[in-house]
């Protein structure tokens, strides 16, 4: 039995949410007051939390990025707001996965299991060992991704991600195969999260002084090069 916190201020929607999701055996909790949420997320600690945009006192901006200082819980953003750069600046603050109203419920509940079996399920699993590639090391254990004496934290979708292209260091990994890595199914996934996400990874080892180590090919995917990388910087 999972607990969820649905943090959305129309009450009917919220309501026709919560019905839904408890015929499944969902323990689903609904702020009253959105003045203190951060609070209440932090007294619940939730499995999961499905966060809606615009909300009274907070936006779900600002609560993204609170609960995020001390949490890697799921967060499935529901918001009506459709335009791109919303949902790059979700995906940037930590969330999941975006989903813009309208949604079917169905559909709800799909990226809720998934997101409950990347966590908690059958894919959930401690990784016992790191991955290097030369001084680039990632550890499943701490998400961190260190380079020499510098370590950097890394969010559970980067770090699979990463390990996914560094354990194919040389080797093009399509969109497909890196998106049902990380989210389970290539069908209800946005595109541009996983854009997003690599953008993100790519600036990270930017900081690392590695620009160039993850490139695309349209049609192809993405390949992490060490080797090629190192003859470019040399070059």
């Amino acid at each position: 039995m999972y607990n969820l916190l649905l943090i959305e201020d129309d009450t009917q929607l919220s309501t026709l949410i919560k019905e839904y999701l408890e015929c499944y055996g969902y323990v689903v909790h609904q702020p009253m007051n959105f003045s203190n949420i951060v609070e209440e997320f932090n007294s619940l600690k939730p499995d999961l939390v499905l966060l809606d945009i615009n909300l009274p006192y907070y936006d779900g901006f600002f609560l993204c990025r609170s609960f995020r200082k001390d949490s890697h819980v799921p967060i499935l953003v529901i918001s009506a707001r459709s335009q791109e750069m919303d949902q790059i600046m979700a995906i940037e603050l930590g969330a999941d996965d975006y989903i813009t109203k309208p949604f079917t419920f169905e559909l709800l509940h799909s990226k809720i299991k998934a997101a409950l079996r990347r966590v908690y399920g059958e894919y959930a699993h401690k990784e016992t060992i790191k991955t290097c590639v030369g001084p680039l090391c990632i550890d499943g254990n701490t998400l961190t991704l260190c380079c020499h004496e510098k370590k950097v934290e890394l969010s559970k979708n980067e770090y699979k991600l990463l390990k996914k292209l560094m354990d194919n260091n040389g080797t093009f990994v399509s969109r497909e195969e890196l998106i049902e890595e990380v989210w389970d199914s290539v069908t209800f996934v946005d595109d541009n999260t996983l854009t997003v996400n690599i953008s993100r990874i790519r600036n990270i080892l930017s900081e690392l002084g590695y620009s160039r180590v993850i490139k695309s090919k349209r049609g192809v995917g993405y390949i992490f090069d060490y080797t090629s990388a190192m003859r470019d910087n040399h070059a």
